[in-house]
């Protein structure tokens, strides 16, 4: 059994965040070409955005740490820590309004 601790990790990935000049950090906490289930810790300093991208299959996205706002098309959603939100099968892009953790969990399109 492999047990993490995501607050200790969400801690990692933002001072990794705070210190990149992309303002952005991530780690891959289940992955692999095995596996079906992906889950990847994502932070972003403050004001940081990830560009509008493709919806990589069914995804949600759970806050583990700051705020942050997803917006799809014409829908827009911010979430604060301990929030979590089935990211719609649409393009969409996700911004921090505040330093932020984030835990993705996806399972790709077959």
């Amino acid at each position: 059994m492999e047990a993490l601790s995501l607050t200790r990790l969400a801690d990692e990935q933002l001072a990794a965040a705070r210190k990149a000049d992309s303002g952005r950090s991530a780690r891959s906490l289940h992955a692999g070409r095995d596996r079906r289930l992906r889950q990847t810790l994502l932070a972003l300093r403050g004001g940081r955005s990830l560009d509008e991208h493709d919806s990589p299959g069914e995804a949600t996205l759970q806050v583990l740490v700051g705020q942050v706002r997803l917006v799809a098309g014409d829908e827009s959603w911010e979430g604060d820590a301990g929030d979590l939100v089935v990211i719609p099968p649409l393009r969409h892009a996700l911004h921090a309004v505040t330093d932020a953790a984030i835990l993705l969990t996806v399972t790709p399109r077959p």
